[in-house]
């Protein structure tokens, strides 16, 4: 009965990792859609979401499983309890995306993003994807070590949102309200993102040390 036990929660663990793949493509083929106008690729991402909820349905129902059967204490409570937290968070994070992929939709055929903003759209893209890999290894192997250095470089996505803001409240900004709203609402979704990917790491710290982390400030650049 305790190889089956251990043998779910493993297989739990697996389903997470893979979840941080397919959250890391919704987020790229997002990315894409929304610098090159690509409806397509909206598309799928918009309907790719359906999948992400349904792994997160199916991860839920098997911790609950364990919980009524198994009745877990210390250790294995905060695995299961992990589990079904951090499957939130990627559940989100695959929402996040689909957000990014429909204000894509809604512009098309016109680009979403002024070219002025796009390095750092750019940037933001690319943050986002390196942070959720990063969760997925942090989950497989329970490195908190990995889990700190991951907070840290969740300040990237940080100093990008910053700098749209900047553009923003820049009086040569010349796209009008409509696009400063879309903007706005863009950077929020992929901080977000970031801030989903920093609670995963924080999470696992949590089940492996037992302890709340304290936020990690990174050295300055």
């Amino acid at each position: 009965m305790r190889d089956t036990y251990r043998e779910e929660l493993d297989d739990i663990t697996t389903s997470l990792v893979e979840m941080t793949n397919t959250v890391g493509s919704a987020m790229s083929k997002a990315t894409t859609a929304l610098l090159d106008a690509d409806v397509a690729l909206a598309d799928l991402v918009i309907a790719g979401d359906a999948h992400i909820d349904a792994v997160r349905e199916s991860v839920d129902e098997r911790c609950f499983t364990l919980l009524a059967r198994q009745a877990p204490v210390a250790t294995d409570l905060r695995s299961v309890t992990t589990a079904m937290a951090t499957v939130q968070d990627l559940e989100r994070m695959g929402d996040l995306a689909q957000h990014i992929a429909k204000v894509a939709r809604m512009r098309f055929p016109d680009h979403a993003v002024p070219q002025e903003v796009r390095p750092v759209f750019l940037d933001m893209g690319h943050t986002a994807e390196s942070l959720v890999a990063q969760a997925g290894t942090i989950i497989a192997k329970r490195d908190i070590e990995a889990a700190a250095q991951l907070e840290a470089d969740d300040d990237l996505m940080d100093r990008n949102h910053q700098q749209l803001f900047r553009e923003l409240l820049s009086d040569e900004w010349p796209h009008g309200i409509q696009s400063a709203i879309d903007i706005t609402l863009l950077g929020r979704y992929y901080e977000r993102f970031a801030d989903h990917a920093v609670s995963v790491a924080r999470r696992v710290v949590y089940l492996v040390t037992g302890e709340r982390p304290s936020p990690v400030v990174a050295a300055a650049s």
